[in-house]
């Protein structure tokens, strides 16, 4: 099975959705998973992501995809899930859209141990995750160099506990996970 995953951005969501999606999909029981993060075309952000013509474009260009998965950020906007469950409608069952509660780095933090004075459900309920949290903890880490502003890094040790992430993210990457397991 070919998996696209689509992201606003792939220089720096890419060391997130890979390794998350490739575990995932092995914890699936899928065993010939091919994952790759759409990278040509560059979306460039969110409002291009979110465009029927754009993903169009991805979906000709990778013919040979049996799935795709546009992975965006929620962005404090309520409404942005029925945005994407129209997206889903117009692609059809092999295309699926999730936005990560509040940014994809969310994910990253739910599968890591994080420092003992903070709080998840402060984590959960912030708008802006990656100022207030994933870059503290990149810094502290001393990862701000590495590739993807240490989201390389984080992002293969929290793929190591997909269930952790499962749990902390219910309304987000687990409903994205039930429905791809349900399709696969």
């Amino acid at each position: 099975m070919n998996v696209i995953v689509i992201p606003e951005d792939f220089r720096k969501d890419q060391y997130i959705l890979k390794p998350l999606f490739s575990r995932l999909f092995r914890r699936l029981g899928t065993r010939s998973v091919r994952v790759r993060v759409c990278q040509d075309p560059l979306l460039g952000g969110i409002d291009e992501a979110l465009k029927l013509e754009r993903l169009q474009e991805v979906i000709e260009r990778y013919p040979m995809v049996d799935v795709f998965i546009l992975c965006v950020d929620r962005d404090g906007i309520v409404q942005r899930r029925q945005r994407l469950d129209r997206i889903e409608e117009e692609f059809g069952s092999s295309f699926f859209a999730e936005s990560a509660w509040e940014e994809l780095e969310t994910w990253v933090l739910a599968g890591l141990d994080l420092p003992s004075e903070w709080h998840w459900g402060n984590v959960r309920a912030e708008v802006e995750v990656k100022e207030h949290y994933f870059d503290p903890l990149v810094a502290q880490r001393g990862l701000s160099d590495s590739p993807g502003g240490g989201r390389k890094v984080l992002g293969e040790e929290a793929s190591r506990r997909i269930g952790a992430i499962r749990q902390k993210c219910p309304d987000d990457f687990d409903a994205l996970v039930r429905r791809l397991g349900a399709a696969v």
